[in-house]
């Protein structure tokens, strides 16, 4: 029940306060790219309820069917110009601060897959997420936050997130769900501020008892 009230109050607060930004984007994503501002998916939720998630349209529509799928990477050909910026900084993501408010998703929590990206995650994890909503931000995103770099860096991208980084998300996912309380939620959007900002710093460290990189997981930041 806290962990609602929260992120009902720190959700409004958030767009009343961020309109001034949100409401010229709106604009700007009107009259470029394909002239479309909000691009809306079909998501896991809470109890594998599906509901629409909401994020700032920056990939082509037909982005779906073109070469990539579900699997987004740096540098994409199929994001658009604005696009860019919006998810190099993560803003694409604000209008899920609605999702939020109306309660199909919290502050934080684990993301929300499709469902074909969902079915790859093995049944631990989904018995996991099930329990909770899912996150505008969580632990994967953090610690995860160069998951576009790490696969446009890899040969066989499908293999690499389906050995590399499902096993690994899906055991701090399922870590988080273990171990969540309002001080390590307070935690992670402190840390999600800090990686947007600076990208490149190891935050593994401020997350104690948090499962650690193996050989077979390597480090998420794409590093050596």
């Amino acid at each position: 029940m806290m962990k609602r009230i929260f992120d009902a109050i720190a959700t409004g607060l958030a767009l009343i306060l961020l309109s001034p930004l949100l409401f010229p984007l709106m604009a700007i994503l009107r009259v470029t790219g394909e002239g479309e501002i909000f691009y809306l998916q079909a998501r896991m939720g809470r109890d594998g309820a599906l509901f629409s998630i909401v994020k700032f349209a920056t990939m082509l529509k037909d982005s779906p069917t073109l070469p990539g799928g579900d699997i987004t990477v740096g540098n994409d050909p199929r994001t658009l110009p604005v696009g860019r910026f919006l998810r190099k900084t993560k803003i694409n993501e604000l209008p899920q601060l609605w999702n939020v408010l109306i309660g199909e998703m919290s502050l934080i929590g684990p993301r929300p897959l499709t469902r074909r990206m969902y079915d790859a995650f093995p049944q631990s994890y989904k018995s996991a997420v099930a329990l909770v909503r899912p996150g505008l931000s969580g632990i994967g995103s953090v610690i995860f936050r160069n998951e576009e770099k790490l696969l446009s860096g890899a040969e066989d991208r499908e293999s690499t997130y389906n050995e590399i980084i499902i096993p690994y998300k899906a055991s701090l996912e399922t870590w988080y769900v273990k171990n969540h309380s309002f001080w390590l939620d307070m935690k992670l959007i402190l840390l999600t501020v800090i990686v947007i900002v600076l990208p490149e710093m190891n935050v593994q460290r401020f997350l104690r008892g948090a499962p650690l990189p193996t050989m077979q997981h390597p480090p998420a930041d794409g590093t050596p």
